[in-house]
């Protein structure tokens, strides 16, 4: 779309920028807010970008941080466009009145994808539903993968995490300008985007900058040093270079981009394997940021939105029919769980008890997640009683085997379901009034940190999202999660100390279901 000379024009700290008015909705897009991360910038704490004379168009998305597309199995179901370009450092906003004197509440959006893809860009991130319902929405770009999360001896760790508080100050800075309240600024994501924002909002550079968080299938949590090192050495090795920042900057970004997926193939968020992610770094990560915010010591006045679908696990199992495939492994799966999550086998005989016609795909994938993403949410939810609010999403996908699968819930919450990269994941025919409901309690809490529905206490309210009309349920996953506490996990244990038997078919049996995991994402 062309400018005009009546596009709106705003003034942020580093020079003036032309947006769009589409359908009454003032729109910018590809706004820099830290300068290129590449030549003498690269693996580097992001820097102010460079102020520009006269007026830069904002009428289209900017460039995309560096990332491997997805497999064909997973593009079918999640969209990841690639814009080229070395300004990736950039955000977008919508608002329905630009001008300082609008003080309307805002939210800003971390996407996910492993840390690993994901952009902006993608249109069921579009924020003009948000800003017709009075909310000013920014959503942002942040470095990835190897990128943003290796861990180097030459370079400080979490360049992608400092991106995302660079982006955080300037929206801060910069948003009345746009109509936004820099005091009622929401910090959103779902997935490794909500990981993101859980660290965020334990990080001391980031006391006074946000008043509310909203955590969609995420918890706060950090990556094992040793596991982000075993990435980069891998790397290394392949393309027979020493593990410094200073080697893997001088290799070209398309072969670091292939050699990044090939080490990533068989690590899964449901099977594990080493990943790149957030590590403590005694700085804006100076420990575990789960036990911070129970602790109450950080973020002690946010309130908290939080929550996960149904069947989270089925968008990593049900492509390529990896579902039937632990189905047949049965025992072994269920040993390759408890590896997993570091637990007896109490737990999976619980489950077994709790559900008795399961198959053994959707204990393994239902253990996982409680263990990974609700006992953590729970915990949190516990700390904060009164302040945090918890929903389910639980509507299944029209496509076969997807069930109300991760990520699923974005387009009901942005309102984008009728984008085709919506119905990619949810199908053909989703409900209006479902995303009319649940866009609105985000809208609602976003503007007044009630959502809807009655505040975590004792009894363990949770708004499902489901067929139906939204309703509240009391301690639905309580059964399961007291299993954990009733027979918590142990520690991990040192790598020399594991024993090897029986463990040489619980470990070609994982073997082969990463194998698959990994054939399914080339």
């Amino acid at each position: 779309m062309t400018a005009d000379r009546t596009d709106p024009v705003v003034d942020t700290p580093h020079g003036a920028v032309r947006g769009r008015r589409e359908q009454g909705i003032a729109v910018f897009r590809g706004i820099p807010y830290a300068a290129p991360p590449f030549g003498p910038r690269r693996f580097r704490p992001p820097e102010p970008p460079e102020p520009w004379d006269g007026v830069r168009d904002a009428g289209a998305f900017g460039p995309t941080a560096p990332k491997p597309p997805y497999s064909d199995v997973f593009a079918e179901y999640l969209s990841d466009p690639v814009i080229p370009g070395d300004d990736c450092l950039n955000l977008n906003v919508w608002t329905p009145e630009p001008g300082p004197g609008a003080r309307l509440p805002v939210l800003v959006w971390l996407h996910g994808g492993a840390l690993t893809r994901g952009t902006s860009a993608v249109p069921v991130y579009d924020g003009a539903s948000f800003a017709r319902d009075g909310v000013v929405c920014v959503t942002v770009n942040y470095r990835l993968g190897v990128e943003g999360y290796g861990l180097f001896p030459d370079a400080p760790p979490n360049p992608g995490l400092q991106d995302q508080l660079a982006a955080l100050r300037w929206v801060h800075r910069a948003i009345a300008a746009f109509g936004g309240d820099p005091d009622r600024i929401t910090l959103c994501g779902q997935s490794a985007g909500a990981i993101s924002a859980g660290v965020l909002l334990a990080a001391p550079q980031t006391r006074g900058l946000i008043r509310r968080a909203v955590l969609q299938s995420g918890p706060p949590e950090v990556s094992d040093r040793d596991g982000v090192r075993r990435m980069v050495r891998r790397m290394a090795a392949r393309l027979k270079i020493p593990g410094t920042a200073e080697a893997f900057a001088a290799v070209d970004r398309e072969l670091l981009l292939r050699t990044q997926a090939e080490v990533s193939r068989r690590s899964s968020p449901v099977l594990g394997g080493p990943a790149f992610g957030v590590v403590v770094d005694g700085d804006l990560v100076p420990g575990d940021p789960l036990k911070a915010l129970i602790a109450g010591a950080a973020a002690p006045d946010v309130d908290l939105l939080m929550g996960w679908t149904r069947d989270e696990y089925r968008l990593w199992l049900a492509p390529g029919g990896l579902l039937e495939r632990v189905d047949r492994l049965g025992p072994v799966a269920l040993a390759g769980a408890m590896a997993r999550c570091h637990a007896g086998p109490e737990i999976p005989r619980g489950y077994r008890a709790l559900h008795p016609g399961a198959g053994t795909a959707e204990i393994v994938g239902q253990m996982i997640t409680d263990h990974l993403l609700r006992v953590p949410l729970h915990r949190l939810a516990d700390a904060r009683p009164g302040t945090s609010h918890v929903y389910e999403f639980a509507w299944p996908s029209r496509r076969p085997g997807l069930g109300a699968c991760h990520a699923l819930e974005l387009g009901f919450v942005f309102g984008t379901g009728d984008a085709p990269e919506s119905a990619k994941l949810a199908g053909e025919g989703a409900p209006q009034e479902l995303s009319d409901a649940m866009h609105g309690a985000w809208v609602r809490f976003v503007t007044s940190g009630d959502p809807g529905w009655q505040a975590w206490d004792a009894t363990h309210p949770v708004r499902v999202f489901g067929d139906g009309p939204p309703h509240t349920v009391h301690g639905p996953r309580d059964a399961e999660l007291a299993l954990w506490s009733a027979f918590p996990t142990a520690p991990r244990p040192p790598r020399h100390a594991v024993p090897r038997a029986p463990g040489a078919e619980l470990a070609a049996a994982m073997r082969r279901l990463r194998g698959s995991v990994g054939t399914l994402r080339r």
